[in-house]
């Protein structure tokens, strides 16, 4: 039988022992600690940039997954896991085997890292928080390492990365946020070649930062224009510019560097939590999109100014919204609407709101949505992009949101 006060000790001895350790050395270490507490066969996978595959960290070899297991996200039991953020058990077992193999999502808040499997004795309520308890750990415990592993970003590609896009992938947060009063979701797209698409969010206190950006140019140095967007948003920021302030920052920062030869569209908003007060200015970007309880979609008007870079000097209207418990606000960049299919059609911002309206309906996580929603854009044009698409949906007063966690 599983105790409750044995499975926190480990644990415990467990976080102890990682301090020391590298990546390749945590599936050892785990799988041991795991076994003293009666679960079984302990292994760990991430999932890759795109959301389509599961890989075992393993620790063997110089990618930290050699010898393991892939599997797809779509079609299978531990992908289930992974997109409904829930415990699940495999239907079947050998008869080799006693027992039931599981498969616990393992994430950090929302952001989905991957899956867990591991195999017990027995069902109950003490197996079901030893794994979840035990997939918490884990996900702390790669959060550790990632940052100084090039193990771990080899693990999580499934093919050659652009010195743009890896500029802006060290950039950006991470892709799955929750607060006690927001859920947030971005994902770009193509993940192994974007260059000009940035997004960024924070929280201050009880204000939500979000923005938006859309450097000119597909090349490395429209990577570097959007990398300079988003440093110096942050920065001015963080010295307590307001909007209006920020974006002339990014304004004054782009043309020392380049003139008037490099540019980036952008939206910047600032969401208070406490009432769901929107203010927000558009730089010369697509407007941003408010699905009304998740349903009624609408875009939200504002006089643009120019975009950041050029050097226009025309008027940056600060606008103002009030946002309802369940809205999401979407901001998005032309890539997603502008993606062709091979007649020539566009997706369109129509198909975009109504594929968010149709998966809100079915109940998905925020970022299981955009997850779903790009791969359905790749699928519009071809399997590949022409643009750089970006997406990023906030949510405000989720009521279900207590159901984001394993």
């Amino acid at each position: 039988m599983i105790e409750p006060a044995k499975v926190s000790r480990t644990l415990t001895d467990l976080m102890m022992a990682s301090h020391a350790a590298t990546l390749e050395e945590l599936p050892r270490m785990v799988a041991d600690h795991a076994g003293t507490v009666g679960l079984h066969d302990v292994a760990f996978f991430v999932v890759d940039l795109q959301g389509q595959v599961l890989r075992q960290v393993t620790g063997q070899g110089i990618d930290a997954g050699a010898g393991g297991m892939e599997l797809t996200v779509d079609a299978t039991v531990p992908g289930l896991a992974f997109q409904r953020v829930d415990l699940i058990a495999e239907p079947d077992r050998s008869s080799e085997r006693e027992g039931r193999r599981w498969w616990v999502p393992v994430t950090d808040g929302v952001e989905g890292l991957g899956v867990l499997c591991a195999d017990t004795e027995q069902d109950g309520e003490a197996t079901r928080d030893a794994l979840r308890a035990l997939a918490s750990m884990v996900a702390l415990l790669l959060l550790s390492k990632r940052a100084f592993s090039d193990s771990y970003a080899r693990l999580i590609r499934t093919a050659p990365m652009s010195v743009a896009a890896e500029m802006q992938w060290h950039l950006t947060p991470p892709s799955a946020f929750a607060g006690r009063t927001t859920t947030i979701a971005a994902v770009s797209e193509p993940a192994y070649e974007v260059g000009g698409d940035a997004f960024d969010y924070a929280v201050s206190g009880h204000v939500l930062h979000l923005s938006m950006f859309d450097a000119m140019g597909h090349d490395a140095t429209a990577g570097l224009t959007a990398n300079m967007a988003i440093a110096t948003c942050r920065n001015a920021r963080r010295q307590g510019a307001d909007l209006v302030q920020t974006s002339q920052a990014v304004e004054d920062a782009l043309i020392e560097q380049f003139g008037t030869s490099r540019y980036v569209t952008g939206i910047l908003a600032d969401l208070d939590l406490r009432t769901g007060r929107l203010t927000w200015i558009n730089r010369g970007h697509h407007l941003p999109v408010l699905l009304r309880s998740g349903r009624w979609p609408s875009e939200l008007q504002c006089p643009p100014a120019g975009p950041m870079g050029v050097a226009l000097g025309l008027p940056v209207t600060v606008c103002h919204g009030q946002l309802q418990p369940r809205d999401r606000l979407v901001l998005y960049t032309d890539g997603i609407v502008e993606a062709r299919d091979a007649d020539g059609r566009q997706f369109g911002l129509e198909r975009f709101t109504d594929y968010l309206v149709r998966h809100h309906a079915d109940r998905l996580t925020v970022h299981e949505t955009l997850r779903r929603l790009v791969h359905a854009v790749l699928d519009h044009h071809d399997g590949h992009l022409d643009d750089d698409a970006t997406v990023l949906l906030a949510e405000w007063l989720d009521p279900d949101q207590d159901n984001l966690t394993p």
